[in-house]
């Protein structure tokens, strides 16, 4: 094993994020909408409050951002509280909101704004624009674009009937994303009963934002059960068992997985439970075997002999050159 696979290996255990926690944010900017921001995190509350007084499923982080923090003043001129920028967020989200409203055209201007989402993007889950927010996407997907800039300023005067209309169908839009995290993580029933607690007065067909699939393609179903996966890799999980967290048969869900993934859902459990292995035979002073107990990998002797095969070296011999190359 490299020096460098090594440092990789232990860097990802490293800045691996909490688990059962889901990391949302929100990006906001003076002059941005609330419409779709504001839904977003009351979805995400009322998914709390459900699963902090039931079985105590996933909990959902949501905070809000802005480029310098402090207050936001919205284009209704309520203002709402914010967090700046900083290399915290670089080991990204699980899923981030980029607000709409007038004042989108404005910050995707702002290179500072563009860079961090450029930054935080490579490792964030799920990125949905509300609205106008694209804007702020095109600039950082497609940096220094005529392109871009054109769209931009196609964009920046909307009419009055636009905004009224495309608020309803952004609000719903991202509401849809929101209640597919849901009903992945906590189940189709809490993203039921969520949906009646927000929308019982203004949404008679749910239909549309419960559907089977919850809006998610079977890429975007392969990457949730690979997090899935990763989250979980330490326990006693089966590849069946992914199958059946991302609803498809196992053997669609094997072709998928190698579809998407380049590596086969086996390998990628493997590769996550040898991280978290690494990180503990540097860290702690654990035998081998309690180890190979701790993270999946059975017994000490079924680990070396993975470990010989996927690393040419020992547990122990490993646990030694990590030490020594972090001592310097």
């Amino acid at each position: 094993m490299t020096c460098a696979s090594l440092e990789s290996a232990m860097l990802r255990w490293a800045h691996a994020p909490n688990k059962g926690m889901r990391r949302i944010a929100i990006l906001m900017f003076n002059d941005c909408s609330l419409q779709g921001a504001g839904v977003v995190a009351e979805v995400f509350q009322a998914a709390n409050e459900l699963a902090s007084s039931g079985s105590g499923g996933w909990l959902y982080d949501v905070s809000f951002l802005s480029a310098d923090g402090g207050m936001v003043t919205s284009s209704s001129a309520l203002r709402v509280w914010t967090d700046g920028l900083d290399a915290r967020h670089y080991g990204g989200f699980d899923a981030l909101y980029v607000a709409g409203g007038k004042g989108a055209f404005a910050a995707a201007d702002d290179e500072r704004l563009i860079a961090w989402l450029r930054r935080v993007r490579r490792n964030t889950g799920m990125i949905r624009p509300i609205g106008e927010g694209r804007v702020l996407l095109e600039a950082a997907y497609v940096p220094d674009s005529k392109e871009s800039a054109d769209f931009r300023q196609s964009q920046s005067m909307p009419s009055r009937q636009t905004e009224q209309n495309g608020d309803a169908g952004d609000r719903l839009e991202s509401m849809r994303s929101a209640f597919a995290m849901i009903k992945r993580d906590l189940g189709g029933a809490t993203a039921r009963t969520v949906a009646e607690r927000l929308l019982a007065d203004s949404c008679s067909n749910l239909a549309p934002l419960l559907g089977e699939d919850g809006g998610l393609s079977p890429g975007d179903k392969v990457r949730a059960a690979a997090r899935w996966l990763q989250e979980n890799c330490q326990q006693s999980i089966s590849i069946a068992d992914a199958a059946q967290f991302a609803a498809m048969s196992e053997r669609n869900f094997l072709r998928r997985f190698k579809m998407e993934m380049g590596i086969t859902p086996s390998s990628f459990l493997l590769h996550e439970r040898l991280a978290v292995t690494c990180s503990l035979l540097t860290e702690s002073e654990l035998p081998v075997d309690k180890i190979a107990r701790r993270t999946g990998m059975g017994n000490g002797d079924r680990l070396a002999k993975v470990f010989r095969k996927r690393m040419r070296i020992s547990p122990t011999e490993f646990r030694i050159q990590s030490r020594r190359m972090v001592g310097g």
